[in-house]
């Protein structure tokens, strides 16, 4: 049996900083919506779509169509394919409901890779946003 050990810490943004964890919650919902739609779009036209191959997609047009996504972090726009990918993985093995679209204020998240922050003490280094104080320290 696999058991998946987490540790929650809660953040204590500043004003600044809660807007940019905002922005990203709202990227990342952004970015798995258009990921959905696309998929629905691409399966009603008999095409067999992939999380893969809607990244693929979305990487070369995001820049273009939605340049305010450079705004944060690239994790942000790009685990939603992972995370819908997987949610289409449990819908056809049973497993899971059908993915349906993310809405604002409900859940909302986003990932940032391991490798990309820093833990100081009670202080977590995030790219593109500088430390933020934590509650507690890991």
């Amino acid at each position: 049996m696999l058991f998946q050990l987490s540790h929650k810490i809660e953040l204590d943004p500043n004003n600044i900083q809660e807007g940019y964890f905002k922005r990203a919650c709202g990227i990342a919902r952004f970015t798995y919506n258009w990921a959905l739609e696309e998929w629905k779009r691409q399966y009603q036209e008999g095409l067999n779509p992939s999380a893969l191959a809607l990244k693929k997609q979305f990487n070369a047009i995001k820049y273009e169509e939605f340049s305010w996504i450079s705004e944060v972090l690239r994790d942000a726009n790009s685990q939603p394919f992972t995370n819908l990918g997987r949610a289409f993985v449990n819908f056809f093995k049973g497993t899971g409901k059908y993915p349906v679209f993310k809405k604002r204020g409900i859940r909302d998240s986003f990932y940032i890779a391991n490798d990309q922050f820093k833990l100081d003490g009670f202080k977590i280094r995030i790219p593109k946003l500088g430390w933020v104080r934590m509650r507690e320290q890991l």
